[in-house]
Parts: C-alpha cells; structure tokens; sequence
C-alpha cells in the first residue's frame, strides 16, 4: 500500500486542475474537482495499485478486470463524460449524452493536469492529444463532445497554453 504516494500524486493533480480551472474561468469547479478521490472507497483502492506513472485504475482493472474506484469516481464527477448517459426511450438503450460546457471545460483541464502529473519531465502541450487519440476509438462520448475535446486539445497542442485558456473562457461565455 502506498498511501502516501497516492495522497502526493492526487493532491498534486487536483492542485494543478484546480490551478487550470481558475484559468479557464470556472473557479468553483477548479475547488470542489476530485474530492472524491479522497473518499475510502476511491482513495484505498488507490493507494493499492499506485505505481506513479499511470492511474491505479488501470492496474485495479489489470488485476480485478474492473476498477471498483473508478465506477465510484465516474458516477459522482460530473466532469468526465461516462458520467453522462442516459436512456434513450427512442432506441431503448443506454446512450452518450452531450457535456454541459463548465464540466466539459473542468475535463479538459482535469486531462492537461493528468497528463502532467503521470508524464512529468516528459509532458508536451501535445500530451493530452495523444492520449486522447490513443482512447476515442475505444470510448464511448457524445459525438458533440468528442468532437469538442479533439478540437481544443488539438489547440494546446498547436497553439499553446495562452491559446488554449482563452478558447475556453470564450467557450463558457458563449454558453452560459
């Protein structure tokens, strides 16, 4: 158990999400993001599969063939977009329903500071990017969201950080 690798690591995420959150101009988001995390069920889990360079939920998955923690996390944080299904009375289903732009925004920022944290000395403005471009096939967002995601990340990537929090804070006002 590394409770104490977890704590630093999540604290340092949230930290930089927090930071990132003000930027972009939603400040509430930035101080109540991953309280979650700290949570027994999240937090245990956590400091049992922590290995520093990726989220313990891929290796609780590895080992469990689920992530315990993370059905917990994506059912009470709004800011990731599995949170957002619902069912379809038209196709009798469960589906991918659009972000609403200040938790879309919080995701973005949450992704960015993932990114940091786990690559370190080795992250880009292009980080974030290619781990999104690794997962879309795999996932299952709202076509509007995805479509969203790509294009400001893809922004940080080819404009930079100045660039990228300026698009965002436009992209609240606009939707509000």
């Amino acid at each position: 158990m590394h409770f104490w690798r977890h704590f630093c690591t999540i604290t340092r995420h949230r930290h930089k999400t927090m930071v990132y959150c003000f930027r972009a101009g939603i400040p509430w988001r930035g101080l109540m993001h991953d309280l979650s995390k700290y949570s027994p069920t999240e937090f245990l889990q956590g400091a049992r599969y922590w290995q520093g360079t990726r989220s313990p939920n891929a290796m609780e998955r590895e080992v469990k063939g689920y992530s315990e923690a993370w059905m917990h996390h994506k059912g009470r944080n709004r800011h990731h977009f599995e949170y957002w299904t619902d069912f379809s009375t038209v196709e009798n289903r469960y589906l991918p329903v659009a972000m609403p732009p200040v938790y879309f925004v919080e995701m973005l920022c949450d992704r960015i500071s993932a990114s940091r944290v786990y690559k370190g000395a080795a992250y880009t403005d292009r980080s974030a990017l290619e781990y999104w471009l690794h997962e879309k096939d795999h996932v299952d967002a709202h076509p509007d969201t995805a479509a969203d995601l790509e294009h400001f990340l893809t922004l940080l990537a080819e404009k930079g950080e100045k660039a990228f929090f300026a698009a965002l804070r436009s992209f609240i006002k606009k939707r509000k």
